[in-house]
């Protein structure tokens, strides 16, 4: 949502109504990720759907707040329990979905992260189901203080709220359940919708493709698939495709079909498969799960930041050179988290966070402007 302006020029696409794509030379490329495409018709429709869909069912969520530097009292919604309240593990269940896309006018290009692989020969959705985002294979510390082996965006979590009652309540976790990788979504790009070119972030081939046509697609896919229920997260994947809107790159965003627990909430993102580069690895998918954890509903959580009016936790750090990302040896791949910020980057308490620190890793030093 909050960018970086990059100095490449490119043959890039733009949306005109975030429906029809054009090419457009000498476009400005800018690393996005948590655009946000408002409410549709489309999404709409999808929550119409899931809310019928029996059993009824509601995303486990807590709501908290604080009053903020300026005097101003801040609520919130966010994914689990109230960590000063409980002292167990939450599971979340979690549906991924790859996206394939076909590029007719570029000689049926396929981007398929089902077959897609990584340098060591590992697929795109493998290597992604086998990273700290979903495995329980890191022991975590942040500011030296111990977290434990789990999840990253669940480690960052007991972080941000470790003097609000994690620290007492050692057991807390919300933690993404055992993925179920759900039938692709194919999209066809035709002439018009997309293109397929060099990665102005790097050096391999990517594709593009409309924001507003995706979110489309997304939301009819839920609209279809019964076992996507609004107690679950759906998240979609694609390899090498940058999303467009009024220029390129989209790396990811999450949404939901509405505002309340029992709308669906959901999240996309790419994962670029060649380092270093704008959306490696993990790096944007980190950046979508950790503001979806805190902000499943975004429009709910209003914050008095001049840089951020909801409270996204990924969007302070992703301004830096290296997107905030860090690097992380898992075996031998080498993963690119990003850094996440604390609550207390927002205006709230900081003793809230694991030794009044701002962000996980410690690239946030500063609190945000407005506060």
């Amino acid at each position: 949502m909050k960018t970086r302006l990059a100095s490449l020029a490119m043959l890039a696409t733009s949306v005109v109504a975030l429906s029809a794509i054009s090419a457009s030379a000498d476009q400005s490329v800018r690393p996005i990720l948590d655009k946000f495409p408002g409410r549709t018709a489309a999404q709409a429709a999808a929550d119409k759907i899931v809310k019928a869909r029996k059993p009824g069912a509601a995303l486990s969520t807590w709501n908290g707040g604080f009053k903020d530097l300026n005097g101003t009292n801040r609520t919130f919604v966010m994914v689990g329990p109230d960590p000063a309240k409980n002292n167990s593990t939450t599971t979340i269940p979690f549906e991924v979905v790859p996206v394939v896309l076909t590029y007719s006018a570029f000689k049926n290009q396929k981007f398929d992260p089902s077959k897609d692989k990584y340098d060591d020969g590992e697929t795109v959705v493998d290597n992604f189901l086998n990273s700290p985002l979903v495995k329980s294979n890191v022991k975590w510390k942040s500011g030296g203080q111990k977290l434990g082996k789990t999840q990253y965006i669940d480690a960052f979590q007991r972080g941000t709220f470790w003097g609000y009652g994690v620290s007492k309540n050692s057991n807390y976790h919300v933690v993404l359940g055992s993925p179920t990788v759900m039938e692709p979504l194919k999209i066809t790009v035709s002439s018009g919708q997309g293109v397929v070119e060099t990665n102005p972030f790097g050096h391999q081939q990517i594709g593009t493709y409309g924001f507003g046509p995706m979110d489309t697609q997304i939301n009819n896919y839920i609209g279809s698939h019964s076992s996507i229920t609004p107690d679950t997260f759906v998240f979609f994947i694609t390899h090498n495709v940058f999303l467009t809107s009024g220029g390129c790159c989209i790396g990811g965003y999450h949404y939901s079909t509405g505002s309340a627990p029992t709308s669906q909430s959901y999240g996309y993102t790419t994962f670029v498969t060649e380092t270093p580069s704008f959306s490696q690895d993990i790096s944007a998918a980190t950046h979508e799960i950790g503001e979806w954890m805190d902000d499943p509903f975004p429009g709910n959580n209003v914050v008095g930041c001049f840089d951020n009016s909801w409270l996204e936790v990924g969007d302070p750090l992703e301004h830096r050179s290296d997107y905030g990302d860090f690097p992380l040896k898992v075996g031998t791949f080498t993963y690119h988290p990003q850094d996440l910020s604390y609550i207390g980057y927002f205006g709230a308490p900081q003793k809230w966070a694991v030794k009044s620190q701002l962000s996980f890793h410690g690239y946030g030093t500063t609190i945000c402007p407005g506060q």
